[in-house]
């Protein structure tokens, strides 16, 4: 269940588009690349669709060309996205079995303790990256890729100009907020059922 929220939180956010909408004006990513919103987001989208459609195994877009280590980056990015939707697909049976379980046998008081727990990481993550995000930036590459072809020369690789720091910050404060919500969720529930099973131990005594 849990692997469910956190790969549930990063396709949300991954594919909220309608931010990188927002932070091309928050940011001014349009007088940044000196190119229209629009044209912007014709080449967002293209990139996107690589990433995301295992199918698409090229990655061509209109404006932004892309130098042979860029393109190691982008397919090794590729390969994590598409990991994370798999985890997804596969956790989302067990994930409601699992819930409709606990509701049937009225067991979901189980839910308050591990969540307690896991609430404890987005919150921890987060302090982290408001501290000093670029270092926080760098020590999620490190960890995720074992090669520094992550680092963009703007000369050879223009997109990175179009894909400002500030936006991945608004990609992690987003992934940590729906992660952080389903747990409470969670935790809601369980509360709600120790709440309920507490009230009908009452009134059986009475």
């Amino acid at each position: 269940m849990i692997l469910f929220l956190l790969t549930l939180s990063i396709f949300l956010t991954i594919n909220a588009v309608w931010l990188y909408r927002l932070d091309i004006h928050w940011l001014n990513i349009d007088q940044t690349v000196r190119m229209a919103p629009r044209r912007i987001m014709s080449n967002y989208y293209q990139m996107l669709g690589y990433l995301e459609l295992p199918w698409v195994t090229d990655l061509k877009m209109s404006d932004f060309p892309t130098s042979f280590t860029g393109m190691i980056h982008f397919h090794d990015v590729k390969q994590l996205f598409l990991v994370n939707n798999f985890v997804l697909l596969v956790s989302v049976y067990p994930a409601i079995w699992y819930l409709r379980r606990l509701k049937r046998y009225t067991e979901r008081w189980r839910l308050i303790r591990p969540m307690q727990v896991v609430m404890v990481v987005p919150v921890v993550l987060a302090a982290m990256m408001a501290v000093d995000f670029n270092d926080f930036f760098i020590a999620f590459h490190r960890v995720l890729f074992r090669n520094n072809d992550w680092l963009f020369d703007p000369s050879l690789d223009p997109i990175i100009t179009a894909l400002p720091d500030t936006f991945f910050l608004h990609c992690f404060v987003m992934a940590f907020v729906l992660f952080e919500a389903g747990l409470c969720w969670l935790y809601w529930l369980g509360r709600q059922s120790f709440k309920h099973a507490g009230d009908g131990s009452n009134r059986s005594v009475k």
